[in-house]
């Protein structure tokens, strides 16, 4: 049997088989469905397409988002590193600029991947995007990358929580890095190891993120957290593929993230009654788009 339901488990099963996270992830997934390999490859494929198509269209279309909080951005990011030397390096750049757009899409109705959740969606394309043009990555790599997270996006909603209702946006941008922490760290020739260090450092940079969405919509300040999340998992990989470990393993990263989550305040857990949303400009934006 390829199930795990914990990250010593699936590295145990690396191990066993001489696999990678991605490999074991597929493989779970085709007895767990009763598919075969290759349906189960175009369903993340399918995925794969509406993350591109997702930051194509924040780029190339003019969105009008429900909230009317963001819009732009995305295009903003792109346009300035194309005209000056970016701040963070031309990768970077493009990992934030694609993270900033998938939530625009999002926000404005379109066709996003909540991977894990619509909050958190554009953690993923834009780690991943921006490495795939770095590196000269094949769709097919990337979609192996995608199944790699898949594997860590399960750890953490069996044993953790996603939602940031219960946990906190670290439930959300949180786990998201970690996914695309661990996913670009196996793209980069890592262990099965390494991509869970990967991912435990990159929960631990971000435990105890509040979900504070002014007006209670799914703008802002989820949207920049989205080009955090997505910076977070390349600097964890970097770490990662260095060498560098996180001493408390992900198991219990895992656990530590949900019972963070857990005590955080009902005020800063998705009502809008706390933090950026409870200040006096957040409160003043919720009565004009509400009006």
């Amino acid at each position: 049997m390829m199930n795990f339901n914990t990250g010593a488990a699936l590295l145990a099963l690396c191990e066993e088989h001489k696999a990678a996270i991605s490999e074991i992830m597929i493989r779970r997934e085709t007895e767990v469905s009763g598919c075969g390999r290759e349906a189960i490859w175009e369903r993340m494929a399918h995925s794969f397409d509406i993350m591109k198509g997702a930051v194509k269209k924040a780029l190339e279309e003019n969105l009008e988002t429900v909230g009317g909080l963001i819009g732009g951005e995305a295009k903003a990011v792109s346009r300035h590193s194309r005209n000056h030397k970016p701040v963070c390096g031309s990768m970077m750049a493009k990992a934030v600029a694609y993270s900033l757009g998938v939530p625009e899409v999002n926000a404005s109705m379109g066709l996003i991947v909540a991977a894990p959740t619509a909050g958190s969606s554009g953690v993923l394309p834009g780690a991943l995007l921006a490495v795939q043009e770095e590196f000269g990555l094949t769709d097919e790599q990337l979609i192996l990358g995608l199944f790699n997270a898949g594997a860590v996006g399960y750890l953490f909603m069996r044993n953790a929580t996603v939602a940031g209702a219960e946990g906190g946006c670290q439930a959300e941008i949180g786990v998201a890095s970690a996914m695309a922490a661990s996913a670009v760290t196996e793209l980069m020739g890592g262990t099965p190891e390494q991509c869970l260090h990967a991912s435990s450092l990159a929960t631990a940079n971000l435990l105890g993120l509040v979900c504070d969405p002014i007006a209670g919509l799914v703008e802002t300040p989820c949207q920049p957290r989205n080009a955090m999340g997505a910076s977070n998992a390349l600097v964890c990989a970097e770490m990662a593929l260095s060498g560098v470990i996180n001493p408390i393993p992900f198991d219990e990263m895992v656990t530590a993230l949900y019972r963070v989550g857990r005590s955080l305040p009902i005020e800063l857990r998705e009502t809008a009654k706390g933090g950026c949303a409870a200040t006096p400009t957040g409160c003043q934006l919720c009565h004009e788009i509400f009006r």
